[in-house]
């Protein structure tokens, strides 16, 4: 059996929009995949947002795409897959599409190598977490391929079944947002106190940069973190004793969950 390498041609299936371009230049800027083995396929055929590699090849057709590359990879809303027309037999068809199913894309595309793989927004920056499941058809080759894929976004984990990634739509998928909508909330409130906007943008937006490095350097998990402020017994253990008989903490969960429900009402 011939071994797959990223050279052999990777093919982005709406690869121009925000998620399919973050990966491209991702995998791009990290070199782990020459411009030249890169295809995308958009409505226009123009590349815009990837000026800087000259060597990708655009298409507006699909077909041309996946005929050109042994990995195809569906960067297109939910929505939008059913008009899709993409036959991938024989092909590893990598989706980061949310509320999309294995057999869904299996019946779509013809393809039994398929992967569900859930990029975030900051893929952007490279420092995505992407939880992804391959079915029983991807080998050895293949999974190693599709990590080294995304670990150029970030970080990347294999998942044991396939539900967990739908789960992982709120968790992580949706995760930024939830944290931006934290972040907008202390941001109101210290104005309801009087900060000035200016202000309290900027140090909401120093708070969370500082305290996700001091977390990481700390070596503690979340929840020892929380204890050792609590066992201090100053400000912020009021502060957290408060935020825990608001219900904050079932707050997320609630959201986590409908996050879930709704990625799970999809995936059938």
């Amino acid at each position: 059996m011939r071994v797959r390498a990223l050279s052999d041609g990777v093919g982005i299936v709406g690869g121009c929009g925000w998620m399919g371009r973050a990966i491209a230049r991702a995998m791009l800027a990290a070199s782990v995949l020459a411009p030249e083995d890169l295809w995308i396929s958009n409505r226009s055929g123009r590349r815009h947002a990837l000026e800087g590699w000259p060597g990708v090849h655009f298409t507006t057709d699909n077909q041309t795409l996946v005929e050109h590359c042994d990995t195809v990879l569906l960067s297109v809303r939910p929505e939008d897959f059913p008009a899709i027309a993409v036959a991938a037999k024989g092909k590893l068809v990598i989706s980061v599409m949310a509320q999309i199913s294995i057999d869904q894309i299996a019946e779509h595309t013809g393809a039994r190598e398929i992967v569900r793989a859930l990029p975030n927004a900051a893929a952007e920056i490279a420092q995505s977490y992407t939880p992804w499941f391959a079915s029983a058809a991807v080998d050895d080759n293949g999974r190693d391929l599709v990590g080294r894929l995304f670990e150029a976004c970030g970080l990347a984990d294999q998942v044991p079944d396939e539900d967990q990634i739908d789960y992982f739509t709120g968790l992580t998928g949706s995760g930024p947002a939830f944290i931006a909508f934290y972040a907008d909330a202390m941001i109101a409130a210290s104005r309801a106190a009087g900060i000035d906007a200016t202000l309290a943008e900027r140090a909401v937006s120093q708070l969370f940069r500082g305290g996700i490095s001091l977390l990481q350097a700390s070596g503690q998990s979340p929840a020892e973190a929380v204890q050792t402020f609590l066992d201090y017994r100053g400000t912020t253990a009021s502060g957290l004793r408060a935020l825990e008989d608001a219900g904050v903490a079932r707050g997320i969960a609630a959201g986590l969950d409908a996050a879930y429900r709704a990625a799970k009402s999809g995936s059938r």
